[in-house]
């Protein structure tokens, strides 16, 4: 008997040029429902509307980001360039397979939608890093290490140039002696205590 196949979602990481560098957006989801209380990147699980008949999981993704943001958050977004599938590990609670894509941020106001979005930053990679290193932000493996991917360029169109093709990251979590870690092909996150550290292989 086959397995099913897990549900498909989008995530859209907005960038935006900054001094120095450049910013991207993060919100906090409500203290309830999935995600509770954690900082995360605009996104969602690709719906019916999202779908077109004889397209792939890829361009389902990229239009549940693209929906998924403006409902949000308000922004209207396009030529979003991807970056990251993430595969949840069998012992996650919730599976779902995720896009990452990396878009430029229109310069308009947001509207967040109270329902889904407690509070949004605008913040440098090393800076929504150093939150959560401090204790103040909870993340989640794939919104750190996407940060810490990014906190090595040095302006959006870096950033953008790098992408194009998406990194699979197939998680696996390790309960070693020294504490949780999730490893993938890439490298290991140790996460048992602040601040994480990742250990590119």
């Amino acid at each position: 008997m086959s397995t099913p196949p897990l549900p498909v979602a989008g995530t859209a990481v907005l960038l935006r040029p900054a001094t120095p560098g450049f910013e991207v957006l993060l919100m906090r989801r409500p203290d309830r429902g999935s995600f509770a209380s954690a900082w995360v990147f605009p996104g969602g699980k690709v719906e019916p509307a999202d779908r077109r008949e004889g397209g792939g999981d890829l361009e389902d993704a990229r239009r549940a980001a693209v929906r998924e943001t403006f409902e949000e958050v308000g922004l209207v977004i396009d030529d979003l360039v991807a970056l990251s599938e993430w595969q949840p590990p069998p012992e996650a609670p919730t599976r779902i397979r995720t896009w990452f894509f990396l878009a430029t941020a229109p310069a308009d106001d947001l509207a967040l939608a109270a329902d889904e979005v407690s509070e949004v930053a605008w913040v440098s990679p090393a800076e929504a890093l150093a939150r959560h290193a401090a204790g103040e932000w909870t993340l989640y493996p794939p919104t750190w290490l996407t940060l810490h991917q990014l906190a090595g360029f040095t302006d959006v169109a870096s950033a953008l140039a790098s992408s194009g093709t998406a990194e699979l990251f197939h998680t696996r979590i390790d309960e070693a002696e020294t504490g949780r870690a999730f490893v993938w092909e890439q490298g290991r996150l140790e996460a048992e205590s602040l601040p994480w550290r990742f250990i590119a292989t």
